[in-house]
């Protein structure tokens, strides 16, 4: 039990910060019209491929051995992968359903 609340300690800071993130961030996109969903998704695609980056460099300076780090990292840029992917193709769909038909 002293290695939860030593690992809370050390890290106290940073839980707060991501604490306050998701509450900051829920709000956020609560509050968002309409209108700007598109451009948002756009920068969220962004910010996936930043994530799959990021979790491709914890891997790369991995211990081998560790393969909780391995495989939490694997997950995290497959799934990163699959938001970028998904996130272009309704942003393009969305974007098709504004050009004019030349029929």
């Amino acid at each position: 039990m002293s290695n939860w609340n030593d690992l809370f300690s050390n890290n106290q800071d940073l839980i707060f910060v991501l604490i306050l993130a998701i509450f900051l961030g829920v709000e956020l996109i609560k509050n968002i019209p309409a209108v700007l969903h598109t451009p948002l998704m756009s920068g969220a695609n962004a910010l996936s491929g930043v994530v799959v980056v990021g979790a491709i460099l914890v891997m790369l300076h991995a211990d081998p051995n560790n393969y909780l780090i391995l495989g939490l990292g694997f997950v995290a840029v497959v799934l990163g992968i699959v938001n970028v992917v998904g996130g272009f193709a309704v942003t393009g769909r969305m974007l098709n359903m504004f050009k004019k038909n030349d029929k």
